[in-house]
């Protein structure tokens, strides 16, 4: 590719960037747990997103292609953190308190966020794109790569898991 070429993909990079480019940090954010590793999860797709622009750019679904990219990295993040970290005592929901300003329904949202990161990953993330990213389950398998029935069975796992847990923390129960 000549010189004007590389600048002319690079543009349509940026302005596609510009546009989505915080509805991917958002979706890293629910998939990794804070802004920090969001933003590395990003960035580290976008930099692969770069150099193969001029091929993404003619996907069908290029927002679906990114977003496959950033679920990816998400996956390759964790699997490295998990074989490098120790991972300290577990912080329990019941800790989390409303602040100043706070009503029910904010310290309710942090119960759930709680309960969202005590997911295996797999299960978080089929959940977040379900529920958040409001994709189908076929939309799901392909993006990650697994089976339809994998997809709602983790989606299955995860809810009832979020039920149990949200259960436990509000008092609640099915008996």
């Amino acid at each position: 590719m000549d010189h004007l070429g590389t600048r002319a993909a690079t543009s349509s990079f940026d302005d596609w960037v510009a546009v989505r480019g915080e509805a991917l940090l958002r979706l890293a954010y629910v998939l990794t747990g804070n802004a920090a590793d969001a933003e590395d999860v990003v960035q580290d797709a976008l930099s692969r997103a770069l150099p193969r622009w001029d091929r993404i750019s003619q996907a069908d679904d290029v927002d679906a292609y990114v977003r496959r990219m950033v679920v990816n990295a998400h996956t390759s993040w964790w699997r490295k953190w998990r074989r490098r970290e120790s991972p300290v005592a577990e912080v329990h929901a019941d800790a989390v308190v409303a602040g100043p300003g706070e009503g029910v329904a904010s310290d309710e949202r942090r119960r759930l966020w709680a309960a969202c990161q005590a997911l295996p990953a797999d299960q978080r993330t089929a959940v977040v794109l379900r529920y958040y990213e409001q994709l189908d389950y076929d939309e799901i398998a392909a993006l990650t790569g697994v089976r339809e029935g994998t997809v709602r069975s983790r989606v299955s796992r995860g809810i009832a898991a979020l039920r149990t847990q949200m259960g436990e923390e509000t008092g609640g129960s099915d008996d």
